[in-house]
């Protein structure tokens, strides 16, 4: 199959390359031309969970140098999907397949809306804990689950197909009929760590191991949970705290990529993760005052290092 990934940070980077170690054709599309150029000079090194490999992909910073594509993965911070939607046209032949895989709400309808319903599936990502170490290298600290759905309804002939992929690829992958809980059984993982992590600078496995910050943490993914059960989610577990707690202990050496863009004095996605949960509670009647803090934490600290330069 061939592949074109748009966005080869972390996460995209490890897709690129496990992808390409089980025989695809995978090119890398991003404006980070440092890491693009280290990627066409010296191959793509991706360690950690998987192994050590370096692969010899395609990389550009040209979406149309690719040419058309089987599937397009947009894996993208989820405020630049729309952008890597467009971009991604000029990727679509007939029967172009597009993945987006973000944290929080919203990437498969910002995609969608370019795209078109009919080639966007959605994906989620959880338990990796990637970091880019130096350009042309990525490391994940796990290899929890991808999570495939359709938008639009059940599950479908090419969307196990594009699971098979994965699978053969290494990756540990479920399909659902049911986007919702696909969405939000990891999103209420990613409040309960990406926005407390960031706004006290440690690691998943530092903040669980703090009385204090666990109790915000935790508090975070309550209310997630508490907002998704309003919103109808039906939901695989009734226990909010002891999901997200299995889910840290398989990573908790990781520094989630919210508290990654802040050190790197990036924009980061907070409105869509901890700072989607008061906007859709408001919607449902369920009020989220810790996740509502902890956002407005994270805005001032993100405000001050991009005005810092």
């Amino acid at each position: 199959m061939k592949i074109a990934v748009l966005g080869t940070g972390a996460m995209g980077s490890v897709y690129a390359g496990l992808l390409a170690s089980a025989g695809n054709e995978v090119w890398a599309v991003d404006t980070w031309e440092e890491h693009i150029g280290a990627i066409r000079r010296h191959g793509l090194r991706v360690t950690g969970a998987s192994g050590d490999r370096t692969v010899r992909i395609g990389a550009t910073t040209r979406a149309e140098e690719v040419g058309t594509v089987d599937l397009v993965i947009v894996a993208t911070k989820a405020m630049d999907v729309e952008v890597a939607a467009r971009a991604a046209l000029a990727l679509l032949g007939p029967d172009t397949i597009v993945l987006p895989i973000q944290n929080g709400l919203g990437s498969s309808s910002a995609a969608a809306a370019v795209l078109g319903e009919e080639r966007v599936l959605l994906g989620v990502a959880g338990g990796f804990g990637a970091s880019v170490v130096a350009p042309g290298w990525a490391h994940h600290e796990g290899m929890e689950l991808l999570r495939l759905g359709e938008p639009l309804g059940p599950r479908t002939g090419r969307l196990e197909r594009i699971a098979e992929m994965w699978r053969a690829a290494g990756f540990t992958v479920q399909t659902y009929d049911d986007i919702d809980r696909l969405v939000w059984e990891k999103l209420i993982c990613n409040v309960c760590f990406s926005g407390p992590c960031a706004v006290l600078d440690a690691s998943i496995g530092e903040v669980m191991a703090d009385e204090n910050a666990w109790a915000v943490a935790s508090g975070c993914a309550v209310e997630a949970y508490e907002v998704g059960r309003a919103l109808g989610v039906d939901l695989a577990f009734d226990d909010p705290i002891e999901h997200v707690r299995a889910f840290g202990l398989g990573i908790p050496n990781a520094h989630p990529s919210l508290l990654l863009d802040l050190r790197a004095g990036r924009r980061t996605e907070i409105a869509f993760i901890n700072g989607a949960i008061p906007r859709v509670g408001r919607r449902v009647g369920v009020a989220a005052p810790v996740n509502e803090t902890v956002t407005a934490l994270v805005n001032v600290l993100e405000s001050r290092l991009l005005a810092a330069g």
